[in-house]
């Protein structure tokens, strides 16, 4: 995953990790599709996906506008990519567009909620939908009796893009985690449907539900993020280094290839999930019993960094108030 010539949709494949996504999809021989909403961004975009792609004179680049916080519209892409597929569906939908609006709760403008909702959850829950109903069979298939099984055809993804967030939120995101989680719940209760789906059609492809977990990203929209971020969330972030688009794209792919469901692309989010997977997919007996063991630890060690936090912020209270923001700057 991917092999050569499947097709892969990325939704936010204009800039930042998406961009980075398609191109190294591209890279490892995949038929591409970037989706977002600038036309003229997804113009230069397809042309960097395009640079150093595998096979050129065999894979194929395509870009569609679309603003997916309409359900219709994600319908709509899907039904293209089909159509310029000749016919068949995507083999990869991977959800990477959404963003950031990180103000304290009481600040931020109640419409903002929604916004971050529709960016964040709503684009990729209408993906997804548009997605399955495309993928998934609708009938039971009635094999006959003492016919050799089929061999099925490849697994699909369907791949989200969560947060760090997702598993430990904190001052100035009240706006954003709680769709990053809601996206985490969604992946855990679609990997467990599809395998209805998966029993009752043997014979088709299987779908494999995925979800990727960054920290900060180095992209135009962190920089913007920046701007309007309290002071007092910048203090308890201190000492976070984010990663490139290309580093975080990179360590997902290999996580995907190597089988994961839920993907952590750095070590201190990746121990912070495992105190936070409950019910999710582990891999495995022995990959769920590390992960058990890591997480008693973490359990002593967050009460610890909740507490210093917690610290932080009554100390910003006294010193400097209620804004969030040092003296001199603006809230947003």
């Amino acid at each position: 995953m991917p092999s050569a010539f499947e097709t892969a949709v990325v939704t936010g494949g204009s800039r930042g990790m998406g961009l980075a996504v398609a191109r190294q999809l591209a890279e490892k021989g995949a038929n591409v599709v970037i989706v977002a909403r600038d036309q003229a961004k997804l113009l230069d975009s397809l042309s960097y996906v395009k640079a150093d792609a595998a096979n050129k004179s065999n894979q194929r680049f395509h870009q569609i506008s679309a603003d997916l916080t309409s359900s219709s519209e994600a319908v709509r892409v899907l039904d293209e990519v089909a159509s310029w597929n000749g016919g068949i569906p995507p083999d990869i939908v991977w959800c990477c567009a959404g963003s950031s609006h990180p103000t304290l709760f009481v600040d931020t403008p109640v419409s903002e909620f929604s916004t971050q909702m529709n960016h964040n959850y709503f684009t990729a829950l209408y993906m997804a939908h548009a997605t399955l109903r495309q993928w998934l069979p609708r009938e039971h298939s009635v094999e006959k009796p003492g016919a050799p099984p089929s061999k099925p055809a490849p697994a699909r993804h369907l791949i989200f893009t969560a947060s760090f967030l997702a598993f430990y939120s904190f001052t100035g995101y009240s706006p954003y985690s709680p769709c990053k989680a809601a996206l985490r719940s969604l992946s855990d209760t679609l990997s467990q449907e599809v395998n209805m789906y998966a029993a009752a059609n043997p014979s088709q492809p299987k779908v494999r539900l995925h979800t990727i977990f960054p920290a900060g990203i180095l992209t135009e929209g962190f920089e913007a993020e920046n701007r309007i971020k309290p002071d007092v969330t910048k203090l308890l972030e201190a000492g976070d280094k984010p990663l490139t688009p290309e580093l975080i794209a990179s360590r997902s792919i290999k996580g995907l290839e190597s089988g994961q469901e839920l993907i952590t692309t750095d070590f201190q989010t990746g121990l912070v999930g495992r105190s936070m997977l409950g019910g999710s997919v582990r891999g495995g007996f022995v990959r769920g019993l590390v992960d058990w063991m890591l997480a008693s630890l973490l359990v002593v060690v967050m009460v610890f960094v909740r507490g210093d936090m917690d610290k932080k912020v009554r100390d910003w209270g006294t010193k400097f108030g209620v804004s969030g923001m040092k003296p001199g700057r603006n809230s947003a």
